[in-house]
């Protein structure tokens, strides 16, 4: 099984901190986001990981992971950046291995990576069931940000990515975790291919252009267990909660690279 980070981005809403450094090293709580992520993987026993860079690519420094580059990362999205890491894309295809995408500014307890990994359909996604709570302590109008996502009854997702207009909209959360089984990595660039026109196309997006034209996308769902880094306040609420043990309730870190 590989894993790649989508680490390219600029972060402008953490700025100053990221005035000088890519947002995946960003520290929360004393370690940066790309090496909780790092201690994560390893620990659910993947090694074969690859960062995707851009905003400044040379303070990522291989240390048992390699890294590729997307030179237009002030220019593309996410799904134009996961295709730069063609060679282990290709790799996994030609090998029939499973291949794990996900955001550089996540941070995810040992349990959440394990539960994506142990998933069989094509395509899984994790979903986060408990998000409005998490949410409500990010933001004070979490609508605002929200992205939809329904499910058919057998548990696949129908619609994602789409500005809610309630509650009932909103079945869980995609987190930015998403596992391509090996055997159908080479439809799913065929897929990309199609759209290739589209530099600034969303992974949400993306899924719902596959689920749109036939492929079944499996919601793994979880309970809190993660945090997503999208700006100052949000760093400084976390740590706040950190320092008085609070966090745990929504991502211990001691799961999610060591504390």
């Amino acid at each position: 099984m590989k894993v790649i980070i989508l680490a390219a981005g600029q972060g402008t809403r953490l700025r100053p901190i990221t005035e000088d450094r890519p947002k995946c090293l960003v520290p929360l709580a004393g370690r940066t986001l790309l090496a909780r992520q790092l201690h994560a993987w390893r620990a659910c026993g993947i090694a074969d990981i690859t960062v995707l860079t851009g905003y400044f690519a040379e303070m990522i420094v291989p240390d048992g992971f390699r890294c590729c580059h997307n030179p237009n990362y002030d220019r593309t999205n996410m799904v134009a950046s996961l295709f730069c890491a063609h060679e282990t894309i290709n790799q996994a295809a030609r090998q029939g291995e499973d291949l794990i995408i996900t955001y550089g500014d996540v941070v995810f307890e040992q349990r959440i990576g394990r539960s994506l990994m142990e998933a069989t359909d094509a395509i899984s996604v994790i979903v986060d069931t408990g998000w409005r709570s998490l949410w409500e302590l990010r933001m004070d109008d979490p609508l605002q940000d929200a992205e939809t996502l329904k499910l058919t009854p057998e548990g696949y997702i129908r619609e994602l990515g789409l500005k809610p207009h309630s509650y009932s909209d909103i079945e869980g959360q995609y987190i930015g975790l998403v596992k391509v089984r090996g055997d159908v990595i080479e439809s799913f660039c065929k897929a990309y291919d199609s759209l290739r026109a589209e530099p600034n196309l969303y992974m949400t997006a993306f899924l719902q252009h596959l689920i749109d034209t036939g492929w079944q996308v499996r919601a793994v769902p979880v309970r809190h267990g993660w945090l997503e880094l999208d700006s100052l306040s949000e760093l400084r609420c976390y740590e706040a909660l950190w320092k008085s043990g609070e966090l745990r309730r929504f991502c211990n870190l001691a799961e999610a690279g060591t504390e």
